[in-house]
């Protein structure tokens, strides 16, 4: 059984890509960063503890832990919630360079395979009014850097830097497809 620590639709939209039957659980971890932990320790520690969570209620299935944060200049964007919050974060990005990090965990019993990506997003400079308008597009509120680099939001950019450009969106399937490949799975 293998079975994906998220209520993500995003993250079982790109599980899917990979054909392989499984289900998913809410994991129930606490997200709230730790004292000077940085947004790389962040993801590790969130993808595990999900994979952590789901497969201590259930003994001997796979387990899938994911978590995505976004760095500027060392500061954790997380997802915004809201539109207010999402507004200052793509005004804080604009014209800038940002890293997205995105930990996968891979979890059966005692035996853990995990992966982190980095992908970098440089922005191109962004007007308020762009801003505006585009949150109200696409109301990115449940996306780590408030956009969705898969819809509308691929017009914010000026580049894309990455090995994975599946992981920008939340699941980095191109790690995830190896882990699933050492613990047995045929993929493809």
């Amino acid at each position: 059984m293998l079975i994906l620590a998220s209520t993500s639709p995003y993250r079982r939209e790109l599980l899917q890509r990979l054909r392989l039957p499984f289900e998913t659980a809410r994991p129930e971890v606490d997200e709230t960063p730790l004292r000077g932990e940085s947004p790389g320790q962040l993801v590790r520690r969130l993808a595990r503890a999900k994979a952590d969570a789901v497969a201590a209620r259930h003994p001997g299935a796979w387990v899938i832990g994911s978590d995505q944060a976004a760095d500027l200049d060392g500061r954790i964007l997380g997802k915004p919630g809201g539109r207010e919050a999402a507004l200052a974060q793509l005004a804080a990005m604009g014209g800038r360079s940002v890293q997205f990090h995105t930990a996968v965990c891979l979890r059966r019993g005692d035996h853990e395979l995990a992966a982190v990506d980095t992908t970098r997003v440089r922005f191109r400079a962004l007007a308020a009014a762009e801003i505006e308008r585009y949150v109200d597009a696409e109301q990115p509120f449940d996306c780590a850097g408030s956009f969705k680099c898969e819809g509308l939001g691929i017009a914010l950019f000026e580049a894309i830097e990455t090995h994975d450009p599946t992981a920008l969106v939340g699941l980095p399937l191109i790690a995830l497809a190896g882990l699933l490949r050492q613990a047995g799975y045929a993929v493809p």
